[in-house]
Parts: C-alpha cells; structure tokens; sequence
C-alpha cells in the first residue's frame, strides 16, 4: 500500500516538474515577447519623432482624415495590389524562360551579321547609297513626277523587253554585230543591192520591216 501512495507521489513529482518546466518556459517567452514589443515601441517613438520633425522641417501637413482615407483606399484596393502583384511574378517568370531564347537570337542575328560583313554586303549598300545621291543631284522634281506619272507605262516596257522572244531577238542582234568586222564592210551598188534584195532572206528581213511600221503606224 506504500509502495503504491509512494509510486503515485512520485508521478505527481514529475508532473509538477513538468508543469513548473512549461510555466518558466512561458514566463521566459512572456519576457521576450514584452523586451520585443519595449524596443520596437522605442524603435517606433524614435521614427515617428523623426518623420514629425522632418515633416515640419519641410513644411508638410498631414491631416488625419487624409491619412484615413489614404488606410481606406489601400483595404480597398487590396484585391487589385495582389493582382499587380501575380502579373509582377508571371512578367519575371516569362523572362525567365525568354531570357535564353532572346540570347540566342541575338547571337544568331550577330552571326548572320557577320556573314553579311563577310560577303560584302555592307560594301554593296553603301556603294549603292551613291546612285540615289546621283538621282537625286541630276534629277529634279519636275522629273521624278514625270518619272511617277509614266511609271506604269515604263514598267510595261520593261516587261515587254524582259520576254524570252525579246531577249532572244535582241541577244541575237548583239552576237551579230559584235561579229561584223567594221573595217572590212564591203560596199555595195545599187545593182548590187537589188540582186540581194531577190533573195529569201531579204525578203524576210524586207517584209519584217514593212509589217513592223504598219503596226507602228496602227497604234
């Protein structure tokens, strides 16, 4: 019976130590708590002291009603600071994962650069800058209107003289006038002529040029 009043004391101990052991450790937070909240109102006397002299000594006002609507707006627009906020987040987020891309385009834009460079092509651009100075000093005004108002029509002419026939037939023109030896042409008389004029190839050459000026003429 001893033994067992003795081994319910002992129990007892133990959870009084226990309990002593929990109160201390609240009463050690208590202090910590109450050390935390002497120096932060120190902390906070001492700004708010300097804010009010810095106010003062710039002259600056501060109604509390302002500063109430100032607190209102802000719980107001508490939903709209959080969305600003996750559109902050997701803007870091894409340029995050945007950041590598955009360096290798410029990378890339940077090689290709280089092979512009190396092929010459900035060469080309600025020698080319030369002939629209030329247009520019040798034409005037007038003549570029002129030039917009018959555009269409030179562009038409362009394209009939860029036909395969076309260049053909001009192609051919040329090979057989660099052939012709100027120096040794022979001469021909008018006996002469009328005896070349008999031949097919004349006559060809005769007709083509008859049909080719009642065309001319038609238009």
């Amino acid at each position: 019976m001893d033994n067992s009043i003795q081994i319910q004391i002992n129990e007892l101990h133990q959870k009084m130590d226990v309990l002593l052991e929990y109160v201390n450790k609240q009463r050690l937070n208590s202090e910590v708590v109450e050390d935390l909240i002497s120096d932060m109102s120190i902390i906070g006397k001492d700004v708010y002291d300097s804010t009010v002299e810095e106010l003062e000594n710039r002259k600056v006002e501060i109604h509390p009603e302002e500063l109430t609507e100032l607190g209102i707006s802000f719980l107001r627009n508490i939903k709209n600071f959080n969305m600003m906020i996750g559109t902050f987040e997701s803007m870091v987020d894409l340029s995050k994962e945007v950041g590598p891309i955009a360096n290798e385009v410029i990378i890339d834009f940077q090689k290709k650069l280089g092979e512009f460079e190396e092929k010459g092509y900035f060469e080309f651009i600025s020698a080319t800058s030369k002939i629209f100075d030329n247009i520019i000093t040798h034409f005037s005004k007038e003549d570029v209107q002129m030039l917009a108002d018959n555009v269409v029509v030179i562009l038409e002419t362009v394209k009939g003289i860029t036909q395969p026939e076309m260049l053909k037939s001009v192609d051919n023109a040329l090979k057989v006038y660099s052939s012709l030896e100027m120096d040794n042409i022979p001469q021909y008389s008018i006996w002469r002529v009328m005896r070349e004029m008999n031949k097919p190839e004349m006559k060809r050459a005769l007709g083509f040029a008859v049909t080719f000026m009642k065309n001319m003429s038609a238009k």
